[in-house]
């Protein structure tokens, strides 16, 4: 979608009244955008005070998600489409909160307004975050038992969910030819494992490419965890490292015991067969069934 935006006038947000006796951020005087898209339909784009029409329009993951909506939406022209004989339009987004990492987005939610000719709508209640990046690290150890293979794990708090020990696949960015991120450092610090980009096998392409080509929509050939509520998708990716006999017990002895002060990540590591009951994180899970699935079909 191409789109053009003209300078926004000062209105007083529908929701709120001039003598409204309760104020909250959403009563705030906001800003409303006209942004024009291919087929000239105007579109009014609500703000909070803390963001520009400048920084919305530039976020990499709101550009995706209106990309993805406005093509998917299209598709209703189609005689076979479900909605075809009452197609559904983007009416107005009213970006309710912003929380920034820095100088950048972080996070976004909104509402968007979607409707059809009939009066129905589709809810659109939307937590922007992007994509993220998660490693199935698999360990195999020279002269060990045939098949016998072992994942490593971060431990960590994640008050989202109100845990100080949650157990996960370690998650991060690839950064250049390098996966980064504190889980990346501390698997570089304690084993001294570095995971270069070139080494690593993306499980949801592997997976689910021919999946998300088959069909007619431009979602990630990934894993969306929340798609009730979010737009994020995880790219799972699968690393083989090789180490010398020994190491690894010399690693479990290290990485289960005791966490050190105001230390506030640590490795686990367990045998890949038991993974499917020795975490509750959605990465994990998704990524061993991949896993799973393309060993089955002898893929990897």
């Amino acid at each position: 979608m191409q789109i053009r935006h003209l300078q926004p006038p000062l209105r007083l947000s529908r929701f709120c009244s001039p003598h409204s006796r309760h104020q909250t951020t959403r009563h705030t005087i906001h800003p409303i955008i006209k942004m024009y898209t291919i087929d000239t339909t105007v579109l009014p784009i609500q703000l909070p005070p803390s963001l520009t029409r400048t920084q919305l329009l530039s976020h990499g993951p709101f550009k995706s998600w209106l990309s993805t909506l406005s093509h998917s939406l299209s598709l209703q022209s189609r005689p076979d489409h479900a909605f075809h004989s009452s197609p559904y339009q983007l009416q107005k987004i009213d970006v309710q909160s912003v929380d920034f990492f820095g100088k950048k987005i972080g996070f976004l939610k909104f509402q968007a307004s979607i409707t059809n000719s009939e009066g129905e709508s589709i809810p659109g209640l939307v937590f922007l975050r992007g994509g993220s990046v998660a490693m199935l690290c698999v360990l195999v150890e020279e002269g060990g038992k045939e098949g016998e293979e072992y994942v490593l794990l971060t431990v960590q708090p994640r008050i989202p969910v109100g845990s100080l020990e949650f157990v996960e696949l370690p998650a991060g960015m690839l950064d250049g030819d390098s996966f980064s991120g504190a889980a990346a450092k501390e698997i570089k610090e304690e084993c001294g494992i570095e995971i270069k980009a070139d080494e690593l096998k993306d499980l949801g392409q592997m997976a689910l490419g021919e999946f998300v080509m088959a069909g007619n929509e431009k979602v990630e050939a990934g894993v969306y965890p929340s798609p009730g509520g979010c737009d994020e998708f995880l790219k799972l990716f699968l690393y083989r490292h090789t180490i010398s006999k020994g190491t690894l017990e010399e690693w479990k002895g290290k990485l289960t015991g005791l966490r050190e002060a105001r230390e506030k990540i640590t490795l686990k590591v367990v045998k890949l067969k038991d993974l499917w009951k020795e975490t509750v994180d959605a990465k994990a899970l998704s990524a061993v069934a991949l896993y799973e699935g393309l060993k089955r079909e002898g893929r990897i």
